[in-house]
């Protein structure tokens, strides 16, 4: 039997799973659930998730944002970055650097995102960059 794959999610695949539970990231949430992928966090990818949860586009009340919470965040493996971050590909939104930083130093087998800005990094990184339809395929072969 294989590891789960380690990943990294991006906060718009994290929050496209929670908030939309029958949309069509709802298997990387259940994959989550099934251990069947094993997603990676830093205090910096999780600050920038419950800052997401706040917007008010999502109309979410402050005990549905802990809710989504508590259904993601015990199934990530924490990681701490260290004082000196990793060497990583440059990348033209700053914003983008703790998810590439996660990856590297959580040893990630995937980075997941629908960023252009990473995405375009492919291939750069000590492991894949792949959009979310990618991750679908790979979970559904676990």
């Amino acid at each position: 039997m294989t590891p789960a794959p380690r990943v990294v999610l991006d906060t718009n695949v994290v929050l496209s799973a929670l908030v939309f539970p029958r949309g069509r990231l709802a298997p990387i949430r259940q994959a989550w659930h099934d251990g069947r992928c094993q997603p990676l966090v830093s205090r910096v990818t999780a600050a920038e998730l419950i800052r997401a949860l706040t917007y008010p586009k999502f109309k979410l009340s402050a005990d549905e944002q802990r809710e989504l919470l508590a259904d993601y965040l015990p199934c990530c493996t924490s990681v701490r970055l260290p004082a000196k971050p990793p060497k990583t590909p440059a990348c033209r939104d700053p914003g983008d650097l703790p998810y590439l930083q996660l990856a590297v130093v959580g040893k990630a087998d995937y980075l997941v995102t629908g960023d252009r800005d990473l995405l375009a990094l492919t291939g750069r990184l000590t492991c894949p960059i792949i959009a979310p339809d990618r991750m679908l395929a790979v979970i559904a072969k676990t």
